[in-house]
């Protein structure tokens, strides 16, 4: 049997025949573990040579005085645990608190009820959190239209053409710093030439915008077809009370048109009463609407556009700069607004959890102050405990493993809990590291968070199995039996009367150890008992053998060897 099985349980019970029965992996699996090996190693050295000096003066009665306990080979029930104590927890709590320090309105509630994730809890007085939302509403929309004027701006270092026609002009090169309204550019358009003559008021009455016309040029008397573009509502009054109204007439230009040139104009078998000079039917100057450097010209004068094309590209760190300190002013006009949602959301406060009130610090009317705890609420649906278990036992922990529980605030109740979570860290103190291993309880009629419980945790267990005394078990794993029990038969007694046996073991609770082979049932095993009034010798141990003849072990065991070495005692040799 490994040893490290000995070492978590306790020590051997003081009634061997005794059942097994209570807690038993608290202090001693540690204790056994590392300090009653130096003890007990310590004692086998001061004990054994104490004993052999007062052999030495004749004081065999110094053996004598080594009371060794026997039991009887015997079956029953067996079951290693490990048990600790701790505290139940709800499944979750939470602490409502609020940043605010205003009226509540409403309290809807009282300790005790029961709430919903998300139930109005409290309402809080937000007349002032309104009306700063409001004025970032209105700081938003300033942002919004001064960064809308800031991209207007960018877009216009292109400068586009405002109608079509010819680039008659180019008036800038690349590199040029120009200013807003400076000319760029000059765009004509040629094909259509307009000409603008006198007709009598009253006949000028009955022309329509779109009737043809006949347009007579004054140099060479060549007539062109023309159409009816536009008619001038006033009345005109020339040299010698002759009344007159101006109309537009549109020629489309077969190419020798131009400014210089006159022409009168016949509309219906109506004369003008005059000529008059050709225009160009659209001559538009283009100039730049914000300052900037010339970067590109993508046209060249000749060139044929058409309205809203790019003649000019400009480049601007000024209005760059504008644009990006426009674009941070409205996202911070937009975080301030939704901060400003967000506080508002805060006056209305909800439940976070499902659960139950615990208690409730401010009612309607109250005013509440800032981190102060409104009220508490606890999630009851189950609830938990923390075990701290030792790092020679944590290996045995499992999620999944069921969890006897008891507490004393509820009698002759055992709860059923189950390891939900095995923690790898771990905490070291005074030497010893353990971890934390969560419980959870989800049957918990009678218990309350923060009532003392006890866990037991079943590692393993066996029925109706043959057993010994686990004091009874030596170094070697070897047991002292009578030398009239039936495993002893061909063994040789040592000078106390009992012959040695090798076992093999198994399960192993506080006090008994099952035997798996090596005796059977009506063998006697014998060993020194602990805690009895040889305690000195029981405690500290026996001498190891080979100095002429070794004396028995006391409970931490001796070797035999030399000229025959007694075995060792309960907690077996080392």
């Amino acid at each position: 049997m490994d040893l490290s099985r000995l070492k978590k349980n306790a020590a051997a019970p003081e009634e061997p025949g005794a059942q097994s029965g209570g807690k038993n992996k608290k202090f001693f699996g540690r204790l056994g573990k590392k300090r009653l090996i130096a003890l007990g190693l310590a004692g086998v050295l001061l004990v054994g040579m104490g004993r052999f000096l007062l052999k030495g003066k004749g004081g065999s009665a110094a053996a004598a005085e080594v009371a060794y306990t026997t039991a009887q080979v015997a079956r029953r029930d067996i079951t290693s645990t490990i048990t600790g104590s701790g505290s139940l927890e709800a499944a979750d709590s939470y602490s409502v608190t609020t940043l605010l320090e205003d009226t509540v309105l409403t309290a809807d509630f009282e300790e005790g009820d029961q709430v919903e994730a998300g139930q109005v809890l409290y309402t809080i007085d937000s007349s002032d959190a309104t009306s700063s939302l409001e004025q970032s509403e209105i700081s938003l929309q300033q942002a919004q239209r001064s960064y809308q004027r800031q991209l207007e701006n960018q877009a216009d270092l292109n400068v586009t053409a405002t109608a079509s026609g010819q680039v008659y002009t180019l008036d800038v090169e690349v590199g040029d710093e120009v200013n807003a309204g400076q000319t760029v550019a000059t765009v004509r358009n040629a094909d259509t030439m307009s000409l603008e003559v006198t007709f009598p008021y009253d006949e000028a009455d009955s022309f329509s915008v779109g009737q043809s016309a006949e347009v007579t040029l004054d140099s060479t008397f060549e007539t062109l077809p023309g159409t009816v573009s536009k008619i001038n509502g006033n009345i005109m009054v020339l040299t010698g009370n002759v009344m007159v109204r101006t109309v537009t007439i549109d020629v489309s230009n077969p190419g020798g048109l131009s400014t210089s040139q006159s022409a009168s104009a016949a509309v219906g078998g109506v004369a003008s009463t005059g000529s008059g000079t050709f225009t160009y039917d659209t001559e538009k100057t283009i100039t730049a609407k914000v300052s900037g450097e010339v970067s590109a010209l993508l046209v060249s004068e000749g060139d044929r556009v058409s309205k809203g094309q790019t003649l000019v590209v400009m480049t601007s760190s000024t209005v760059s700069d504008s644009v990006q300190s426009a674009a941070e002013s409205l996202r911070n006009a937009e975080i301030n607004l939704e901060n400003r949602y967000d506080q508002l959301d805060d006056y209305t406060i909800t439940a976070p959890i499902k659960g139950t009130i615990i208690d409730k610090n401010y009612n309607a009317g109250e005013i509440t102050e800032s981190n102060q705890v409104l009220c508490t609420i606890y999630d009851l649906s189950y609830l938990t405990m923390t075990l701290s278990v030792d790092e020679l036992d944590i290996s045995n922990i499992q999620v999944g493993q069921t969890v006897a529980i008891t507490a004393d605030a509820v009698e002759n109740k055992t709860y059923e809990g189950v390891v939900t979570k095995v923690s790898v860290a771990g905490t070291y103190t005074s030497g010893v590291t353990t971890y934390p291993v969560t419980i959870r309880i989800d049957e918990t009629d009678g218990l309350l968070p923060g009532m003392n419980v006890d866990a037991t945790i079943v590692l393993e267990s066996a029925s109706d199995v043959l057993t010994i005394p686990s004091a009874a078990l030596q170094r070697g794993n070897t047991v002292l039996v009578t030398a009239d029990s039936p495993s002893a038969a061909g063994g040789e007694a040592d000078e106390n009367g009992y012959v040695s046996v090798r076992v093999t073991t198994g399960v192993g609770d506080d006090s008994y150890l099952e035997v798996t082979s090596g005796l059977e049932e009506g063998d006697t095993a014998a060993y020194i008992q602990t805690g009895s009034s040889s305690k000195g010798y029981m405690m500290m141990g026996g001498m190891p053998g080979g100095m002429g003849g070794g004396m028995p072990g006391g409970n931490m065991g001796g070797a035999p060897s030399g000229g025959g070495g007694a075995p060792g005692g309960n907690r077996g040799g080392f």
